[in-house]
């Protein structure tokens, strides 16, 4: 857990990364966190919402709170994940826009492609170390991830746990999959081969949603984890 002993500021940008980590979350459980009074943490998301960097996350009635009115449970907007946007965003648009208008939409997804396989190799030694699997394996694929700057956490779903979902809050390249779906695409295929199951990504940063959620099935393996990248399966055969 994390003590806060900062100023009021601080203490406010604290409360904000942690809600673009793990919203929707409630006042209760971000006081909990920082050892803070819920007064305390309702004063700051006062501030938040008056800035329009958070905002009420709609719950269904399973969630809500069984007497008086239910928890609120908040979410980042835009302009609260665009205060840990990467500032070479714009740049990397244009250099993508660039190849894109210059070499085709092919040099693009070529482009995703070589970074997801990037990702693959830094992510790969890690995860083999924790075995085949993928329950573990996703454990440690979020420690990476977060290490990178993803704000990522990982959450139990389905009867008995069947399932994961992997919940990035923040994305470094958000505004750029926005305009190039690519890199979220081949962001998806690395994690499929790096967990050794079919995955399915549900929601996206870039999409519109308030965090990119990828489903991660843990009965059927569909492919050895670790499985090669593109490259490497490719030198392989020659």
């Amino acid at each position: 857990m994390t003590v806060v002993q900062e100023p009021e500021s601080g203490t406010r940008d604290t409360i904000l990364e942690l809600i673009v980590e793990r919203g929707p979350i409630t006042a209760a459980s971000l006081a909990k966190i920082l050892y803070l009074t819920p007064a305390a943490v309702r004063r700051h998301i006062g501030v938040l919402e008056e800035e329009s960097l958070i905002e009420v996350h709609e719950t269904t009635a399973s969630s809500q709170a069984r007497r008086g009115r239910p928890a609120r449970h908040y979410v980042a907007t835009k302009e609260g994940q665009s205060q840990l946007q990467n500032e070479y965003s714009d740049l990397a648009s244009h250099a993508l826009e660039f190849i894109r208008d210059s070499l085709g939409d092919d040099k693009v997804e070529e482009f995703a492609n070589k970074r997801s396989d990037e990702l693959e190799k830094r992510y790969g030694r890690a995860l083999d170390e924790v075995g085949e699997d993928p329950a573990a394996r996703a454990k440690e694929l979020v420690k990476k991830l977060s290490g990178d700057g993803y704000a990522a956490s990982l959450r139990s779903v389905g009867p008995r746990g069947m399932a994961l979902q992997l919940c990035q809050g923040h994305c470094p390249v958000q505004q750029v999959a926005g305009q190039f779906p690519e890199l979220c695409e081949a962001e998806t295929q690395a994690f499929s081969r790096l967990l050794g199951v079919h995955v399915q990504r549900l929601a996206t940063l870039a999409g519109g949603d308030h965090v990119c959620t990828t489903h991660i099935p843990l009965l059927i393996p569909s492919r050895p984890a670790g499985t090669p990248t593109r490259n490497n399966a490719t030198e392989g055969n020659q």
